[in-house]
């Protein structure tokens, strides 16, 4: 009797298998998690991807924005949050978020505590700049009063620590010169991100062969970045450097004019 129980059951999932697999794959596909990064700093919470759509938890959006006290209103069964004389309402049963009055439609659910929201459509009501970064393989928010684009602060400051950790902040400077005199020049790529990644002859940063280029960055490297992106410069026009106790610089010592030494690297135009 138990074994046909058994049995019976065995073939019932048999059966149910192939829907249920088609299902779990159809959902994997619409629905990844993602993370998210506000002015070159990842967001507390990891995001979600749905359908195309990035969602984020209002509260870790709104702490990287700026000074938002966010509540929930229980009778209304809605997040409320203020800033000065804003107010932004999450409604996950009417779909919509309201901005000082102004409402719009927006999927909005509740997730074990947590208030999701639509990362762009809330980030540019308040006045941000929401972009995908391919390289990040997620999104970027640069906020209102941010000095710098996110996404450029993010990777020059690892590419700068992936580089030159150690170096004395003139020599980090340097490598971040050399980044973005690439970006000027119309032998690369025109974007931060373009050359850090670049290519097309091979890769040009070891870091990006090695991952280290993924790891937070040196608290003097976001300093530098910083510094290289107001347009403080140390090696003017250098496009090229190395170390010396790490690589022979066979191609660059044949082929470029040698500008000068900072720390552990010979800097090139």
């Amino acid at each position: 009797m138990k074994r046909s129980i058994f049995c019976g059951l065995l073939a019932a999932m048999l059966l149910s298998t192939p829907a249920q697999a088609a299902q779990v794959e159809q959902t994997q596909r619409a629905e990844r998690s993602v993370v998210v990064q506000v002015d070159g700093h990842w967001l507390e919470s990891r995001g979600v991807v749905r359908d195309g759509v990035t969602y984020v938890p209002l509260g870790s959006l709104l702490d990287a924005l700026g000074d938002w006290t966010l509540t929930w209103d229980a009778g209304a069964a809605a997040a409320v949050a203020v800033s000065g004389e804003r107010t932004l309402i999450a409604d996950p049963t009417a779909d919509t978020v309201t901005l000082d009055g102004v409402s719009h439609s927006a999927v909005v659910s509740v997730e074990q505590g947590r208030t999701m929201v639509p990362l762009r459509l809330v980030g540019e009501l308040l006045g941000a700049t929401v972009e995908w970064d391919p390289y990040l393989s997620g999104a970027a928010v640069t906020s209102p009063d941010a000095p710098y684009n996110a996404v450029d602060y993010y990777w020059l400051s690892r590419i700068i620590s992936a580089e030159s950790q150690g170096e004395p902040l003139e020599g980090q400077i340097a490598v971040g010169n050399v980044v973005l005199n690439r970006v000027e020049s119309d032998q690369f790529p025109d974007t931060i991100a373009g050359v850090v990644f670049d290519q097309k002859y091979a890769v040009q940063f070891e870091p990006v062969e090695n991952g280290t280029v993924y790891s937070d960055p040196y608290h003097l490297s976001l300093e530098a970045a910083g510094r290289v992106l107001d347009g403080e410069t140390t090696v003017d026009g250098a496009l090229y450097f190395y170390a010396p106790d790490l690589s022979p610089g066979t191609w660059i010592n044949a082929n470029r004019t040698y500008l000068t030494t900072i720390g552990c690297h010979r800097f090139y135009l």
